[in-house]
């Protein structure tokens, strides 16, 4: 099926600005608590929908970020809380992850940090980061900024935003699955995955969903 991708091609015409300019790099050391990071953009969305109508309640936190007009991100988050057993909710700047809960970025860069009673949501505004704004980069950068134990996967999409994240996560001795090519709706995003060798999965979409029910808390 031909698919209308000009708009989606106009984004990546932006100046492509590195994640150093917005969060800097410092890899967790021993810290072993667990989180699961998703990030997806063209296709994404129905890819999204047949992993959470899949997933099980006993997981630890889910960040997510998909590329979306944020008009549209509110309508999206109600969709995936409905058919999931999990709770998906709009990621909320200083609130503290829980077990069981998917956070999902609006029209700001979602990352996390380590506070005194465990892991935070930190919302960053600015500019956007490899082409986007929220950003993959930003996610799985801040995720392997804080913790070698988790699990990050990147879904269909256009373009290379989560490559250098995925690279640091990947290099921090994390668990990270990018989709294969015959269920992606564009095999971008996970291609830059798989072609720099940081994917220790390469997953059909249909597997994706068994291998996060793994991942318990």
């Amino acid at each position: 099926m031909k698919r209308d991708y000009l708009q989606e091609i106009r984004k990546f015409t932006e100046k492509n600005i590195h994640p150093d300019e917005l969060l800097s790099s410092n890899l967790a050391k021993n810290e072993n608590r667990k989180v699961i990071a998703i990030g997806a953009s063209t296709g994404g969305v129905d890819a999204l929908v047949k992993i959470f109508s899949k997933l099980n309640s006993n997981l630890p936190p889910i960040l997510l970020v998909q590329h979306i007009p944020a008009t549209f991100a509110k309508s999206f988050i109600e969709r995936l809380d409905r058919i999931s057993v999990i709770k998906v909710k709009e990621a909320v700047d200083g609130e503290y992850l829980e077990n069981s809960c998917a956070y999902v970025a609006s029209n700001e860069h979602l990352s996390i940090e380590n506070k005194v009673n465990g892991f935070a949501i930190k919302l960053l505004d600015g500019i956007k980061v490899s082409g986007h704004r929220p950003s993959v980069d930003i996610l799985m950068r801040s995720v392997a900024n804080i913790t070698n134990n988790a699990l990050a996967v990147i879904l269909t999409g256009m373009g290379d935003d989560g490559a250098i994240g995925m690279k640091e996560i990947y290099e921090n001795g994390s668990y990270t699955i990018a989709q294969d090519e015959d269920s992606c709706i564009v095999y971008g995003m996970p291609k830059h995955i798989v072609d720099n060798g940081h994917a220790k999965d390469v997953l059909n979409l249909s597997e994706i969903a068994t291998k996060i029910n793994e991942f318990r808390r």
